[in-house]
């Protein structure tokens, strides 16, 4: 059937059971991205299988990381420089419409990874299988770049899950399990992994049909009435979640659904149209940037031999024990060190509900659990290949710890620090081996929080600089290295941030005017929400030791609410009084008028602190310092990071806002060193692989 054609990044083979096999096998890439080289091909193969139709059709992936990622993004970004980005969305459209439309069987075998363009071609199959493994995730995730799906997903997914199901998967991105994704209707069957292509033939033999009750759904969520009374309801949800003027593409989506009529080509027109429009924005620009950061920390493990198999972990708190916990759940095995067995047996309980919740396959929890062990006498020290320390912080206690420990050691084991403040020069001194010595600073909650501050200095091996960021990328986190500098990045910017937030709740503004103006410029969360989520002992502690160095003030009143119990979230009161793991806001006089220059002075301390932090060199370059702020904060993604705001808005007009309130409200607010870096004026980037 395909005699005379040649294909880079497809494969094609014909059973005795007529059933044509395509195989996706991107000849470049580690993973399929859906270049258009690869839709060329398979237009193609699609024009061939018209001629002459076969069974049926399965189309799966030769890569053993999962079925497609989804498009090109480079290549996305090369369109939207040339102004073609129209001319390519609509050309992949057209391509996935001549497979839906093929008269015959179609069925996608997905395993692993099946994102954005891919679960896009899937959609365009008529059936679809999925392997039944934990790897398997199959989503449309593109507002995570500032578009939404542009290949079909708002025209098909819709009609055929409903649409109840469908816009939440859409506007959050999130994606579905194989076991969710069989219950919405997304794929038809679940098999197991080795029986994958077995189970897709079998469909592509006997076809069948999806349940009554789910085609009735879809048809019935879909009608233009419904529609016209869904889509506010939806859109006053998204409005809860997210600003318009932040992030337009979930607005767009839900417009683009409402407007879709029953033609598909009508609706895949209307998707086109909107995302070539939304691919233009400063915030598609700006959150695609911050992907192809989050693709650069990921990479700077890559190529190491990080040598790290027993991880021995001292502390079982909340960080100390969650780090043994994720260290186990991602292959390590772990020994977990405290006083006595009562300190250990907390963490190790969360560790079980953590192997319970991620894992799910009972083996799999088994072998988590078996790799954790309790160790209140230090045993694994000399097993271990990597010991992290992660007790309170006090420098004469780790000391102690350290003279403990470094004699066990006899090659070149790492010993590092989960200090979250305290400088790395000054835990060195008595150490007879420096060289093995740094931070592996991680962020609460440790499940969560993707970045880990790979803290160094001068003294430090560079080989165990790479061996750490090999380790983080084993662990699936995005490290960043950093100077070993008070604070490090991520305390020393957000620091300033909280502490302003606590003199303003001083100064008699209600804490949930705080945290809305924080949501406004796009902060996740409120200041003042935060600090009770961090703890308000742990902003003491990381206050106090950072202070003198920033040149500010612990804000009154912070101490006689930890004398009172009031630590935050952990213990039902703080700043707020917490229920079932949520803030209870009070209410805020209708009459309270919010001070003009609010907003300036919450993020604007970020932001002088971040050019500080680049003039004192904390990290290589601007870039590295927007992915570790946006990572480690949470600071408006949508904004592309500290630098990046201040060279979009202006270098000049953001320090002339600082020097009014310099003026207005004190030294605190004084430029720092740093804003004449020339960095500072260049004109922002367009994202870049």
């Amino acid at each position: 059937m395909f005699e005379g054609l040649r294909f880079n990044h497809w494969k094609t083979a014909q059973g005795d059971d007529g059933l044509i096999l395509l195989t996706l096998d991107r000849a470049d890439k580690g993973v399929n991205a859906l270049c258009r080289a690869v839709l060329e091909e398979l237009a193609d193969i699609i024009d061939r299988l018209e001629i002459e139709p076969p069974r049926g059709v399965i189309v799966h992936s030769g890569k053993s990381s999962g079925f497609a990622v989804g498009a090109d993004i480079g290549e996305f970004v090369e369109y939207e420089k040339a102004g073609t980005v129209l001319d390519n969305i609509q050309y992949g459209q057209r391509v996935f419409q001549k497979l839906a439309a093929l008269p015959c069987p179609t069925v996608a075998a997905i395993h692993g990874s099946c994102l954005g363009g891919g679960t896009e071609l899937a959609l365009a199959c008529s059936h679809r299988v999925a392997a039944d493994d934990a790897s398997t995730r199959i989503g449309l995730p593109e507002v995570m770049l500032g578009i939404h799906p542009g290949w079909g997903g708002t025209a098909r997914l819709p009609r055929l899950i409903g649409a109840p199901k469908a816009l939440p998967a859409m506007l959050t991105g999130k994606p579905f399990s194989a076991s969710r994704a069989k219950t919405a209707g997304v794929v038809d069957r679940l098999a197991k992994p080795d029986t994958l292509l077995e189970s897709a033939r079998k469909l592509a033999s006997k076809p069948s049909s999806r349940p009554l009750g789910q085609r009735l759904t879809a048809w019935a969520t879909n009608l233009w009435p419904v529609r016209q009374a869904m889509a506010p309801m939806v859109r006053k949800q998204t409005a809860a979640k997210v600003r318009k003027a932040h992030y337009p593409a979930p607005f767009a989506l839900i417009e683009v659904w409402r407007r879709g009529g029953s033609s598909i080509e009508q609706r895949l027109r209307l998707e086109a149209y909107s995302v070539a429009k939304l691919a233009a924005t400063p915030t598609a620009h700006n959150l695609i940037r911050v992907f192809f950061l989050q693709e650069r920390l990921k990479a700077q493990g890559s190529g190491t031999d990080h040598g790290i198999s027993h991880v021995h972990v001292v502390g079982a708190g909340t960080m100390g024990g969650d780090i043994a916990a994720w260290c186990a759940y991602k292959g390590f095995d772990v020994t977990l060190q405290d006083r006595e067995m009562k300190y250990i047996e907390p963490a190790m309980a969360r560790a079980r509900e953590l192997f319970d919740k991620k894992l799910k396959d009972p083996a799999k929890v088994q072998s988590a659990r078996e790799r954790l062990k309790a160790d209140p006498g230090a045993e694994g020290v000399a097993r271990a290949q990597l010991a992290i320390e992660a007790i309170f912080e006090d420098a004469d206690a780790k000391a102690a710890l350290y003279a403990d420990i470094e004699p066990r050691f006899t090659g070149d084991e790492i010993l590092a620090s989960n200090t979250s403040s305290i400088p790395l020069t000054e835990l060195r001194e008595k150490l007879t081996r420096p060289k093995h010595f740094l931070g592996l600073h991680f962020f609460n909650p440790v499940a969560q929080m993707p970045l880990v501050e790979v803290v160094t200095h001068d003294a430090l091996d560079p080989r165990d600089i790479k061996r750490a960021l090999a380790f983080c990328k084993a662990l699936g986190k995005l490290p960043v290295a950093v100077k070993g500098t008070p604070g490090f990045l991520v305390n020393r910017i957000l620091m300033p941030y909280l502490l302003e937030a606590m003199r303003l709740y001083n100064e008699g503004v209600p804490g949930p005017i705080l945290d809305k103006a924080a949501k406004h410029f796009g902060m996740p969360m409120g200041p003042i929400e935060l600090a009770d989520t961090v703890g308000l002992d742990v902003c003491a502690s990381v206050g106090k030791e950072l202070a003198p160095f920033l040149g500010l003030e612990i804000p009154q009143g912070l101490d006689a609410m930890l004398e009172a119990g009031k630590r935050g979230k952990k213990d039902g009161q703080g700043f707020y009084v917490w229920q079932d793991g949520k803030p209870q806001k009070p209410q805020v006089d209708p009459s309270y008028k919010t001070p003009t220059d609010l907003e300036d002075r919450l993020i604007l301390p970020m932001v002088n602190e971040s050019v500080a932090c680049l003039a004192d060199g904390v990290v290589e370059e601007p870039d590295l310092l927007d992915a570790g702020v946006i990572f480690g904060t949470g600071f408006a993604p949508f904004r592309g990071g500290p630098i990046r705001y201040v060279r979009e808005t202006g270098a000049d007009v953001v320090l002339a806002r600082l020097e009014a309130l310099h003026q207005r409200h004190g030294a605190r607010f004084a430029p720092k060193h740093g804003w004449d870096d020339a960095r500072l004026r260049q004109a922002p980037a367009d994202p870049a692989p």
